[in-house]
């Protein structure tokens, strides 16, 4: 969450630094500021009453030494009632509290300076596009053709096991999955310098709440039940990401320096309810309620938390290159941004048989927004404990990068070409019909 010393030494400058989200959320800074105001002036008086009754209990003992009774019981019930009106502020302090950081757990990050000022997806500049988009001398088919015709992927039997939104890979559909995962978690674990974790599946609420994903997207997470007892729903939950997991690993830790930087890359599937998202019915795999990912994750210092940005939307985009897929980098607008981030790039490929871009990675800083949330902290060279900077991006998502994949490398006899770097992986060059 945000600092509330910047709230209060700079109010202006973050309602206005919000208000370029569209949101409204600017609004609630007057708020946070009430209760924190309310929760300071009630420390101060309590400070001021503990003073006052420190003195009264040396001048009682002082009184009962001078065998002064009456007036040693009448300073005794002073002290009493300076102790109740102290346990009356210490529970306005807590609600106040309580209250302040409710609000300020609603509030989303405010964008970096750099970030293109915007309303919507239509407003994020393109920094860069790679390669051009594939061109056929036949009539390609899309993913959905391909797939039910190379038996890659059954959605009828997807759509019986578990509803709408989930897929059923078969054959070469799973095993290029599979290779995909594969080569992805091999590129980045080494040549890109990260270390491999597997994460749990099903996650703590606070892990939620530390990256930011509660509450205001509670309604789309996938809640757990502990078998026969409803008392244990909605302590755990699916994980809509790797990164909540991940990111959380150093959680109410102090690390030193010398450990700065953290680099982390897991394979998840993902879970996303998307209660009321439009598409989810429709058929293919662009929009699904569980999609396999992997994820990059960084703990960094400040001074170098930009840097690794760009970085790793470097190494998100090796893994088209390596591909051969055409590309483009955007830039997401202040209205268009992540509910923690400061900053996200998007790493959209071309899908041919879609005629469209689709979102396959988002890199993000989140500066201190979410070490704060989750109390994360590291020890300078100096000695002063600072809250470092989480990056999180996708390193793949799948399944749109399968759809990207099997779209672009069509051939006219209706097989898939496989790039080069797969091939090890499925031991093939080429998938054809069963």
């Amino acid at each position: 969450m945000l600092d509330i010393k910047l709230l209060r030494d700079k109010p202006d400058f973050v309602r206005e630094r919000l208000a370029t989200r569209h949101a409204g959320d600017e609004a609630k800074v007057t708020e946070v500021l009430a209760h924190d105001e309310r929760r300071r002036t009630s420390l101060a008086e309590v400070e001021q009453l503990k003073a006052r009754r420190n003195a009264a209990s040396k001048e009682i003992g002082a009184l009962m030494g001078q065998k002064k009774t009456a007036e040693a019981e009448a300073k005794k019930a002073e002290v009493r009632t300076i102790g109740d009106r102290i346990t009356e502020l210490d529970r306005t302090v807590a609600e106040a509290e309580a209250a302040r950081d409710a609000v300020l757990a609603t509030i989303p990050n405010v964008p970096h300076a750099s970030v293109a000022l915007g309303k919507e997806a239509a407003d994020n500049p393109e920094i860069r596009v790679h390669g051009t988009k594939a061109t056929f001398a036949f009539q390609p088919l899309n993913h959905v053709e391909l797939c039910e015709k190379l038996k890659l992927v059954d959605f009828a039997r997807g759509t019986k096991l578990s509803g709408s939104g989930f897929l059923l890979y078969t054959g070469w559909g799973a095993r290029l999955e599979r290779a995909l995962i594969n080569f992805l978690l091999d590129l980045h674990i080494h040549e890109h310098g990260y270390r491999e974790v597997a994460p749990p599946y099903i996650i703590g609420e606070h892990c939620m709440f530390g990256v930011g994903q509660f509450p205001k997207f509670r309604d789309q997470a996938y809640a757990v039940q502990e078998g026969l007892d409803s008392a244990t729903m909605g302590k755990l939950y699916l994980l809509p990401t790797a990164e909540a997991p991940v990111a959380n690993i150093h959680r109410e830790e102090l690390l030193g320096a010398a450990q700065l930087p953290v680099r982390y890359c897991a394979y998840s599937p993902c879970f996303r309810a998307e209660a009321g998202a439009a598409g989810l019915g429709t058929r293919g795999m662009i929009r699904v309620h569980q999609f396999d990912k992997v994820e990059l994750i960084k703990i960094v210092t400040p001074e170098t938390g930009y840097d690794e940005l760009e970085k790793m939307v470097g190494n998100a985009e090796k893994v088209l290159q390596l591909l051969g897929l055409h590309y483009r980098v955007i830039n997401l607008c202040t209205g268009d941004m992540g509910f923690a981030s400061a900053k996200t790039y998007d790493i959209e490929v071309w899908a041919p048989g879609q005629g469209t871009f689709l979102e396959v990675s988002s890199c993000s800083n989140c500066e201190d927004y979410q070490a704060r949330r989750m109390n994360l902290r590291y020890k300078t060279e100096s000695g002063e404990n600072r809250f470092p900077h989480i990056l999180n991006g996708s390193g793949t998502a799948l399944a749109r990068l399968f759809v990207a994949l099997v779209e672009t490398h069509q051939q006219a006899d209706g097989s898939i070409s496989i790039p080069e770097p797969l091939r090890p992986y499925l031991r093939t060059d080429r998938i054809t019909a069963e």
